[in-house]
């Protein structure tokens, strides 16, 4: 069998599947975004900081570790840990097991907060995503995106824990 030959455009059914998930992946960062800092004075990215912390042993991840499931530079995960720390949800002190790293921790006072905004963030992923598909293509939906992340980077990102 001949390898098929290199697109140079995409057309058709392509296309618009393309088109679909481009769309998806524009629009509903942004109304993550509206809903969390309308609800939780939030961003999305902020809540995916706490949320991380809170579901991690101790409710601490090192800066790195928080960075690559947030897929963020430590620049940017900084001037968010910075923003966090300021409203006391998160505190970074040096890691006793290798002083080299830096550790975030959750505070009492952010896993509060968390534990606030998760219902109603809940309720808009129901709303925007979930609630939109069957059983069967909420299943589809996770090995297509497990697929292409796959295709993206070799690590598999943040899983929640089983």
């Amino acid at each position: 069998m001949q390898p098929l030959p290199d697109p140079v455009e995409l057309r058709g059914d392509d296309l618009a599947t393309w088109a679909a998930l481009a769309t998806v992946l524009e629009w509903l960062p942004s109304a993550l975004d509206t809903q969390l800092q309308r609800d939780a004075q939030l961003s999305h990215f902020e809540y995916g900081i706490l949320y991380a912390l809170r579901e991690a042993p101790d409710h601490t991840l090192r800066m790195s570790v928080l960075a690559g499931y947030a897929n963020s530079t430590l620049s940017r995960l900084s001037r968010a840990a910075t923003r966090l720390e300021s409203k006391d949800w998160v505190r970074r002190t040096p890691d006793p097991a290798d002083g080299r790293y830096t550790l975030a921790v959750l505070t009492d006072l952010g896993r509060r907060k968390v534990d606030e905004a998760t219902p109603g963030h809940v309720r808009e992923v129901h709303h925007l995503v979930l609630d939109r598909l069957t059983a069967p293509q909420r299943r589809q939906l996770r090995e297509i995106s497990r697929r292409i992340l796959g295709g993206i980077r070799d690590d598999e990102g943040w899983a929640p824990q089983a």
